[in-house]
């Protein structure tokens, strides 16, 4: 993001002061994101319309009239199936050379292939069990996604073929955020994690507690109670991330919770609260978490967040830029193990340090194992070292978090006065991510 000419041009100003080029850290300069992880999925850019074979309506009657026998496989559009275990996605690596390493992709399966697979097992292939994800025209297909937790036998057939059930998070990790194509995958995966996990926590009806039936092709659920019949739609729970500054504009707050790596610090971050607007969130959050008193708050970016526990199927971050009207910190133990206030210097040494592509390419490597059926632990935050091979003192969270992209921006832009302007202006131009 930093590194495009033309948004280094547009932040310059007489009174703005920036560093060059050449002073900033390699690994800055290769993450230049079409958009943040999970966001910008390839083939959920518009819904067509119902008159149109690739949308939910068209594409649902045909899946029936397929699943039931009754007519032939239709030249157009082409169904591909990503099955699910117990919020894994199916997925394969490929090398395309040597050098390149290997790569992973998800591990799409036609309608057949999906039929022959789950014929014996314990999973009914039915029209309620798929969930429309959204179509490509170029590809002449539409997307579905299945949950076949129950097939068991499938981890050792599809083995077979060099397929394994995979951890978002750890595709998350595995994804090179400089491929456009790697990164619409990684946001496909997202979008059919958080339907299929929002499936199973809706099952009932939390107005009379009647049995739920998927409609829409699994866009939306309904109460099958005929005097209530309520519409349920997939849940997102929003939460306030926020990278809070202080008034010298050269310290942030940085938080740990005891659930992080080791030496991984980061946003504090929180849930927004009913009848609460965003910017309160932020101060509320800020404030019963580490007893610092915020005001201006500036809008950063928002990033869906699919890979939190099943309950919260997709959570909504919502970065903000906090700057702080006190400096004296009251830790809330029981929501952080430490908060401490780090100098601009400390975090770009925390950012120096942090070999993210080289954690990128060892858990490709280990999604490589796993599909070939040799799998083997690795601990990531070993990956981040110092220059001497010594542990580094600190680090953040990845390019694939929007932790990261709040912390690095604010550490690599500053004006003469050291008084935020830039920050506030550049924070605008990051809403298009």
């Amino acid at each position: 993001m930093l590194c495009s000419s033309t948004n280094v041009t547009t932040l310059l100003s007489k009174r703005t002061k920036i560093q060059t080029l050449s002073s900033i850290p390699l690994h800055l300069c290769t993450m230049s994101l079409i958009s943040h992880a999970f966001a910008g999925n390839p083939i959920r850019s518009r819904t067509p319309k119902q008159t149109d074979p690739f949308s939910p309506q068209s594409a649902f009657q045909t899946l029936k009239t397929l699943l039931l026998g009754h007519g032939q496989v239709p030249i157009s559009p082409y169904f591909k199936v990503l099955p699910f275990r117990k919020g894994k996605p199916l997925a394969g690596t490929t090398a395309d050379s040597p050098a390149d390493g290997p790569n992973w992709h998800l591990g799409w399966l036609s309608l057949r292939e999906c039929k022959d697979f789950l014929e014996n097992s314990e999973v009914s292939l039915s029209e309620d069990s798929l969930v429309y994800l959204g179509c490509k025209y170029e590809d002449d297909a539409v997307y579905w996604a299945i949950d076949v937790s129950d097939a068991s036998e499938l981890v050792s057939e599809l083995g077979a073929r060099q397929f394994c059930f995979v951890e978002l998070r750890t595709l998350m990790v595995a994804t090179d955020w400089a491929d456009a194509k790697a990164m619409g995958e990684l946001a496909v995966a997202g979008h059919a994690r958080a339907l299929i996990e929002w499936h199973k926590v809706a099952r009932f009806c939390g107005f009379c507690g009647g049995k739920t039936i998927p409609m829409e092709a699994g866009r939306r659920k309904q109460c099958s109670n005929e005097s209530c019949k309520k519409r349920i739609y997939p849940r997102v729970d929003p939460v306030v991330i926020m990278l809070v500054i202080d008034k010298e504009n050269d310290r942030v707050l940085l938080s740990r919770q005891s659930r992080f790596v080791p030496r991984m610090w980061s946003c504090l971050a929180g849930f927004i609260e009913p009848g609460e607007s965003l910017e309160e969130a932020v101060r509320r959050e800020t404030w019963e978490e580490t007893g610092i008193e915020v005001g201006e708050v500036k809008y950063h970016s928002s990033q869906p967040w699919p890979v939190g526990p099943s309950s919260m199927p997709c959570q909504l971050m919502v970065g903000f830029y906090a700057y702080a009207k006190s400096l004296e910190i009251d830790v809330d133990k029981e929501e952080l193990e430490d908060a401490q206030w780090h100098t601009r210097e400390d975090v770009k040494k925390a950012l120096t340090f942090a070999e993210y592509k080289k954690a990128q390419k060892t858990t490709v490597t280990k999604v490589d194992q796993m599909c070939k059926g040799v799998e083997k632990g690795q601990n990531l935050s070993a990956d981040y070292t110092v220059e001497s091979g010594e542990l580094a003192t600190m680090f953040i969270p990845g390019p694939f978090a929007i932790a990261h992209h709040l912390i690095s921006s604010w550490a690599n832009q500053v004006d003469d006065n050291g008084n935020g302007a830039l920050m506030k202006q550049a924070g605008n131009s990051f809403s298009s991510l």
